[in-house]
């Protein structure tokens, strides 16, 4: 498929033969792919035989270079039109072809993002290769050094064969993934074999060790007769030690009588095994359970404390539905300023500052903190500024707890904001800044002699 708009001159790999490293073997004008192919023809030469290093070598690139140019051969149909056709660049390319091919859509997809206009058909952005990445990362990629099973073991599932073997993780080609060997270290690109993988040592541990307690991480109930217990069936016993003495007398930093091994089944870390106490009445662990069944006085207290309790619960949300029916329809100046001052009282100081910083508030050493400087403005402020303090607020503190892309995103969404707009004014000046640094500067005396 031609690449529009470019010449393709890398239809004979024979034509590299003997040239001289730096020729005009491959052009600027090439598309990726059709480099690609050309580097596949070479190494498929029956003579003269070519390695990766000596292609590298005879077209003055680097053999990382031609080790991902190879690796685009990889690409589902799909992802290869969408190469050809501009939609995605060649760092999405890469990274899509060092995935299976039964996971190269789904990650194709991840590369865009719907963007809704006035009830218009959506617009398909594409995003940044880091996003792709982090969607990789955090849906894709398995760390191999937390696998429960034995990574050397060829058996355990026949058809995979060991995982040192396989060329789907990332250790097996280093050309490829030397950037992705980190601290994480070797990571399986296939999701499906690794949870097979998973399944059939969770399978062979239960056969071998039937006396072994199954376990969930999973919040949630068990169906009526499975052996799993449930995560409030069961405490969990820590390998690690105490940190202190406070620490050292916490049930889960000791041993029991009931204390045996468990293997989780559901939820995660499926295959791994913990010490647990399955029993719900031992007194190490469930004291309070114990002292219930001989004290009926911590009875009656358990509930005299829940009736307290639920009438707590009823008079708040009595109170709460009092105050939402005496607020106005339209808010006023003190409705306004009741709700900020609670808001900005839950607000961590990075997050004040960011926000001092957007109204051009600055704080003075002796002005009792950013908080206090903070306050004081709100208290002036109109109710123009207020509302808008308002909305930054909210967006503060949900970026604190969640997504902060999303919840920006989301924000620009309800506001109708051109995103792309102010991103390509920032990139402007960006541009500009970095111009201006390059431009030399006129010396002492060139400047007095033009004056």
């Amino acid at each position: 498929m031609p690449y529009q708009g470019f010449s393709v001159c890398f239809s004979v790999p024979e034509c590299l033969v003997g040239e001289p490293v730096g020729s005009d073997l491959i052009r600027a004008e090439i598309h990726p792919m059709e480099e690609a192919r050309g580097f596949r023809a070479l190494l498929d030469l029956d003579e003269p035989k070519y390695s990766i290093e000596q292609i590298a070598a005879k077209v003055g690139k680097t053999p990382v270079f031609v080790a991902s140019r190879l690796k685009l051969i990889d690409l589902v149909p799909a992802a290869v039109d969408a190469f050809y056709a501009n939609e995605i660049g060649v760092g999405h390319a890469l990274l899509l072809a060092k995935l299976p091919a039964d996971q190269q859509g789904q990650a194709l997809s991840a590369c865009f993002k719907e963007v809704y206009n006035n009830g218009a058909k959506p617009a398909r952005i594409l995003l940044p290769v880091r996003n792709l990445q982090f969607w990789i990362d955090s849906n894709i990629l398995l760390v191999l050094k937390d696998a429960p099973f034995n990574k050397r073991d060829a058996e355990l599932v026949p058809a995979a064969g060991s995982c040192v073997d396989c060329p789907k993780r990332t250790g097996h080609n280093k050309l490829l993934f030397r950037d992705d060997l980190g601290r994480q270290g070797d990571r399986c690109t296939d999701p499906g074999c690794y949870q097979a993988k998973v399944a059939a040592h969770l399978a062979k541990t239960i056969a071998a060790k039937p006396e072994l307690v199954q376990i969930s991480t999973a919040y949630g109930g068990q169906k009526e007769g499975s052996p799993v217990l449930p995560r409030n069936k069961y405490t969990a016993i820590r390998d690690d030690t105490p940190k202190s003495k406070d620490e050292a007398k916490r049930p889960e930093f000791k041993v029991c009588k009931f204390t045996t091994e468990a293997i989780i089944t559901e939820g995660s870390e499926v295959g791994t095994i913990h010490k647990v106490c399955p029993n719900p009445f031992c007194p190490v662990h469930h004291p309070k359970q114990q002292a219930s069944r001989d004290d009926e006085k911590y009875k009656a207290e358990q509930e005299k404390q829940r009736k307290a309790q639920a009438n707590a619960n009823t008079t708040g949300l009595r109170v709460l539905a009092a105050v939402s029916a005496a607020v106005p329809v339209r808010l006023m100046k003190r409705d306004l300023l009741f709700v900020l001052a609670k808001l900005v009282s839950v607000m961590d100081e990075n997050r004040l500052e960011m926000l001092a910083r957007q109204h051009g508030i600055r704080q003075k050493r002796d002005d009792g903190g950013v908080s206090k400087t903070m306050a004081a403005f709100v208290r002036r402020a109109d109710e123009g500024t207020l509302s808008r303090l308002l909305v930054e607020v909210s967006i503060l503190i949900a970026s604190s707890r969640g997504n902060p892309t999303a919840v920006l995103r989301d924000a620009a969404n309800a506001y109708k904001v051109d995103t792309e707009g102010i991103a390509n004014k920032v990139r402007q000046e960006f541009a500009a800044k970095e111009k201006a640094k390059k431009t030399p500067q006129p010396t002492t005396k060139t400047a007095k002699k033009a004056a």
